[in-house]
């Protein structure tokens, strides 16, 4: 078939277009056809052969699809990590419950060993007769913290360390380097592994 049939043959709305026109007698396109084998007509195509039209119906469904399933594992994504986050938090909230009445008797323990340091080395006299009850009760709430995992924070003749002591005071000591432990005023305690009071220390200069 000769150029000029396939044009007096071809079903394109626009004229100014037959010229381009390679579809042959067969050409149902309603838009400006440029077919030669793969279509790329924007109009409304009947094409058999290898085509990519812009407007496939079933592209438009396809890509709704495929939004969809990208919604829904950046959802199922955010659920994991969400899940996670709340398990950590469970967790922590777990180890760390009873740091609040721990906190609130620390300055109990505090009073009883100031009471302890009123002792001398006679036991014989009515002062240490006294105080033994209090070493009793002392010693009492130490076993306890023990058991819920609070440990004594041990500062003294250590380097200064922010994690676990707080300096109030600086001294010139002879024999001593700078930055060290000379005196610890207010012990502190960790909570498992958890400063829950740091130790208010003396700091050489």
């Amino acid at each position: 078939m000769s150029k000029k049939k396939k044009i007096e043959e071809c079903k394109c709305e626009k004229d100014s277009l037959k010229e381009e026109c390679t579809c042959g007698s067969d050409c149902t396109c309603e838009g400006n056809c440029t077919c030669e084998g793969n279509c790329t007509c924007e109009g409304n195509c009947t094409c058999e052969s290898n085509c990519d039209c812009k407007n496939d119906p079933t592209l438009e469904l396809k890509k709704q699809i495929s939004d969809i399933t990208n919604e829904l594992l950046k959802s199922k994504a955010e659920f994991i990590n969400y899940r996670k986050r709340l398990e950590d938090e469970k967790s922590k909230s777990l180890k760390y419950c009873n740091e609040d009445l721990i906190l609130e008797l620390l300055p109990t323990v505090d009073n009883f060993e100031r009471a302890i340091k009123l002792d001398d080395t006679n036991l014989d006299d009515e002062l240490s007769k006294f105080l033994e009850g209090f070493k009793m009760i002392y010693c009492n709430l130490l076993n306890i913290l023990k058991k819920y995992g609070v440990i004594e924070i041990d500062g003294f003749n250590k380097p200064f360390n922010p994690t676990y002591h707080q300096a109030v005071l600086t001294e010139k000591v002879k024999d001593i380097e700078p930055g060290y432990v000379v005196e610890v005023l207010q012990k502190g305690y960790i909570l498992k592994d958890k400063v829950i009071r740091p130790a208010m220390v003396k700091v050489s200069e």
